[in-house]
């Protein structure tokens, strides 16, 4: 076995030993994967350089702050933790995401983006974030046996933080979902699949999402998660209960799902105060 598959073995080790959460250990072995892929030798014996060439690179990939931090923080927990070599990544520094929604997409955008997918499998995928709110490693992880007709509902088995919910299934989404599944014949078990019948690559995903962004004219950074968003906040617009959506999204704190109530400053500012309307 080569040195770098142990190192790979023993971050996956230290990973659930920290009590990670399933999906940030396979975000975390993900990004050294490619880390290793990049540098070409032992992860053991790289040295600050390669370090910082791998972290250049990263930088002009256009990534968010997000997901840039993701990647740095799987660098500084691999050295400084299964290594033990923090001294190699100690300038590291994870940048502050920006804050949240800054960038919405109206219901005409989503419109428009939707139609503009060339894959029947990436427009389902992608019409499925938006009607549910998903997450994108939830979504591509569902399976045939998660869509309950019956009760109306899709059971998320592998959410964040190994916590389960449920999402509604409205007629529309069924339907669309029922005509693709008989189209496409995705893999066993799997809702969607590669042609190799693993479940959906996130990057060729993304990529895709990319494509027919520019394809309908968007003039915005589109990523799985701003469809998330403007499920959450396209349902806050139609009166739906902040907590509501917070179940829906799989939020532990209502402090989370609040930074949608930015979007609606008009609304706010319309409601007439009690103030109004006592005598002079």
């Amino acid at each position: 076995m080569r040195a770098d598959s142990v190192a790979l073995s023993r971050l996956s080790e230290d990973l659930r030993m920290a009590n990670k959460a399933i999906g940030t250990i396979e975000q975390y072995l993900a990004s050294i994967r490619r880390f290793e892929a990049f540098v070409g030798m032992d992860l053991a014996e790289v040295r600050q350089e390669a370090i910082r060439k791998w972290a250049d690179h990263l930088r002009f990939q256009a990534l968010s702050n997000s997901r840039l931090g993701l990647h740095y923080s799987a660098l500084k927990f691999l050295f400084a933790r299964t290594l033990g070599q923090p001294e190699k990544v100690a300038w590291i520094s994870i940048p502050r995401s920006k804050a949240p929604m800054r960038v919405i997409l109206s219901r005409g955008e989503v419109t428009r983006l939707l139609g503009s997918f060339t894959s029947a499998k990436y427009r389902m995928f992608f019409t499925l974030i938006y009607a549910t709110g998903l997450r994108i490693r939830e979504a591509s992880l569902l399976e045939t046996g998660d869509i309950d007709a019956m009760q109306h509902v899709i059971y998320i088995r592998n959410g964040k933080g190994d916590r389960d919910r449920m999402v509604p299934l409205s007629p529309r989404l069924y339907k669309q979902l029922r005509a693709y599944y008989h189209y496409e014949r995705p893999a066993k078990p799997w809702l969607f699949a590669t042609r190799v019948g693993q479940p959906l690559c996130h990057d060729t995903a993304r990529l895709a999402l990319l494509r027919a962004a520019a394809a309908a004219g968007i003039g915005k950074l589109v990523t799985p998660h701003l469809l998330r968003h403007a499920f959450a906040t396209h349902l806050l617009e139609g009166g739906t209960d902040l907590r509501k959506i917070q179940v829906l999204l799989g939020h532990t704190s209502l402090t989370s799902t609040a930074i949608y109530t930015h979007v609606l400053a008009s609304q706010i500012a319309a409601v007439r105060s009690p103030l109004e309307d006592l005598p002079d």
